[in-house]
């Protein structure tokens, strides 16, 4: 039996999204410093949770029934196991010095006159192997500040050209959060997702390096290979995680592998013992806490948001607005990108609207893999542009005060180009399709 659509089955989902978006507003006016970020997104999750039994009809009994479902779906289960053996495979490769190889053996081969292109290169490859844009920057950009300032390149172009190399990984990793959210709640591969979302990222990255190559050669010289020391054997994890999961390997062996790789070479090296190998496995699983929690009850919530008739009505307002693939297409890209502006979050932005891109897809006939890109694109593109964005923060706190948001979001070319690639993505797919049904009439 069709669930009736109703608009009262948003209402906790809608106190959800107010609570996040509204705190964080309400604290940045007030002057905390990441005011987006200081009421933990599972607590706003859990007042909408709340409001969900209160105001649907039932015993409390079948509402938690329903809760629990939601809550222990198979998506939201794998999901959560990903994002415990992801956060372990970063933590150890962290800890054994892999990251700080990766940057320096960037460093050391970069010639000068190249800086620019060269940190969104590295910040591309740490992104993409960790599938963290966060960590990316936290690495990379207190050394593209010093670079910076000893080049006489403009400290704007160098900090968007880490932010625009750490927004690709973040985008196309294949156990970056945002990939895995995607691909698990539109029911695809991780690598037929990849392979969707490469054809437009890398055309514009290519044209990103080749502009950052002209605009931004240094005034000054610079002696990059003085003092960066790198181990070749610390990289080794990162690029078999890489082949790996591009070739297809299951991502539970292809993390679980990762993670044995790092420690035992760690432990080669005298990095960590045993015991503190164990302890930084459980350091990464701690540090997935915030959207393995969130994961959970946002899944218990759509399922009752979902029998209340709030995910139906939703669809029923948004098909009233799409006439075929290409509107359904542009729909997914403009619901993902708006929340994404409301919670600042692009994890959350996918885990909320993942369920709906999913039915309005399956409606209209779109790939499972064209919807999963698009969710991660968009969610991307906006998260990397958004002033209030965590990666922004703490990109711009590198630079002491020196810079806004509004000085780096204009110099933002990976982004921008991204997002016009998307859009032709998305206009050409409608154009071949009209061709066919042109031939066939």
């Amino acid at each position: 039996m069709k669930t009736k659509g109703e608009f009262k089955g948003l209402i906790p989902f809608i106190i959800f999204v107010t609570i996040y978006l509204g705190s964080g507003i309400i604290l940045g006016i007030a002057g905390v410093e990441m005011s987006f970020y200081q009421l933990p997104a599972p607590i706003a999750a859990f007042v909408g949770i709340i409001s969900a039994f209160i105001l649907f009809k039932g015993s409390i009994e079948e509402k938690f029934r329903d809760f629990i479902k939601g809550c222990g779906h198979e998506d939201i289960m794998v999901m959560c196991i990903i994002y415990l053996l992801a956060g372990a495979f970063g933590g150890v490769s962290k800890a054994m010095g892999g990251v700080d190889s990766v940057v320096n053996m960037g460093l050391t081969f970069i010639p000068a006159q190249f800086i620019p292109a060269g940190l969104f290169v590295i910040g591309a490859f740490i992104s993409t192997s960790t599938g963290t844009s966060v960590g990316s920057i936290v690495a990379i950009a207190p050394v593209a500040v010093g670079l910076a300032e000893a080049s006489g390149i403009s400290m704007a172009l160098t900090l968007a050209a880490v932010m625009g190399g750490s927004m690709f990984g973040d985008n196309l990793s294949v156990i970056s959060d945002t990939t895995i959210a995607a691909t698990r709640t539109q029911g695809v591969e991780m690598r037929d997702k990849f392979k969707a979302n490469i054809s437009l990222a890398l055309p514009a990255a290519i044209i990103t390096i080749i502009m950052l190559i002209v605009l931004g050669s240094p005034d000054g010289v610079v002696d990059m290979a003085a003092s960066y020391n790198y181990d070749i054997v610390k990289v080794i994890p990162y690029l078999v995680v890489l082949v790996l999961a591009i070739a297809g390997v299951n991502v539970f062996e292809v993390l679980t592998g990762g993670i044995l790789l790092s420690g035992f070479i760690g432990l080669l090296k005298g990095d960590f013992t045993v015991l503190s190998f164990a302890n930084e496995i459980y350091k990464g699983f701690s540090g997935m806490q915030e959207i393995f929690l969130l994961s959970l009850l946002t899944g218990g919530l759509a399922q009752m948001v979902t029998k209340a008739g709030g995910i139906q009505w939703l669809l029923e307002f948004i098909q009233k607005k799409i006439t075929g693939r290409r509107s359904a297409q542009f729909g997914v890209a403009a619901l993902v990108s708006l929340t994404d502006a409301a919670v600042a979050n692009n994890t959350v932005a996918i885990i909320i609207n993942g369920p709906l891109a999913k039915e309005v897809s399956e409606k209209y006939g779109v790939e499972g893999k064209r919807s999963a890109a698009l969710l991660d694109i968009f969610s991307c593109i906006v998260q990397g542009l958004i002033p209030y964005g965590a990666q922004m923060l703490i990109l711009l706190s590198f630079s002491k005060g020196s810079l806004t948001p509004f000085e780096v979001i204009p110099l933002l070319w990976y982004q921008h180009l991204l997002a016009v690639f998307a859009f032709v993505y998305i206009l050409r797919d409608r154009e071949i399709k009209t061709e066919l049904n042109e031939n066939l009439a």
